[in-house]
Formats: C-alpha cells, sequence, structure tokens
C-alpha cells in the first residue's frame, strides 16, 4: 500500500506523541515508578499504537480502493486481512 505522505499526517502527530509518552513511561522506570503505574502507562501506549497501525491501515483502504479518477480499483483482501491481524 502506497499512501501519499500528507494523508498521513494525523498518524504522524499521534506517533510522535506516543514518542513523548514512551519517552515518560523510560523515565518513570529509571525512577523507580510504582510498577502499576509503568504498565497502565505501557497499556496505554499499546493501544495508541495499535489505533495508529489502524489508521494507517484505513487510509490505505480508502486510498487503494479508488483510482485517481474516483473509480473503484481491485483491492487485495487478503493483504488487507494480514495487516489487521498483524495489530491483532
Amino acid at each position: 500500500m502506497d499512501i501519499p505522505p500528507n494523508e498521513l499526517a494525523d498518524v504522524v502527530k499521534r506517533l510522535k506523541r506516543i514518542e513523548g509518552q514512551i519517552g515518560g513511561i523510560v523515565r518513570m522506570i529509571e525512577d523507580g515508578r510504582d510498577c502499576s503505574a509503568v504498565v497502565t502507562q505501557l497499556a496505554a501506549a499499546s493501544k495508541a499504537l495499535s489505533r495508529a497501525g489502524f489508521a494507517v491501515i484505513s487510509t490505505g483502504m480508502r486510498h487503494c480502493s479508488t483510482t485517481h479518477d474516483g473509480d473503484a480499483r481491485e483491492v487485495d483482501l487478503r493483504e488487507l486481512e494480514r495487516l489487521f491481524l498483524s495489530l491483532a
């Protein structure tokens, strides 16, 4: 799936927020923070990363399912299924 980068601008913003969140988790661990707080933040970052992945797939589905003229294009359903399952 080749997606123009401008169509993924929101995903890039989301990934940059996740990057900051991961940095915060590293600092939590280095500071000896409570295990449950660390795990809670890890779970939140993991969920956010999965949502970013689904956003990429969703954008790809819209982009790859039409031609430049707006006509329908055949989509490789097996490839889309593989991508979705890779995030599960």
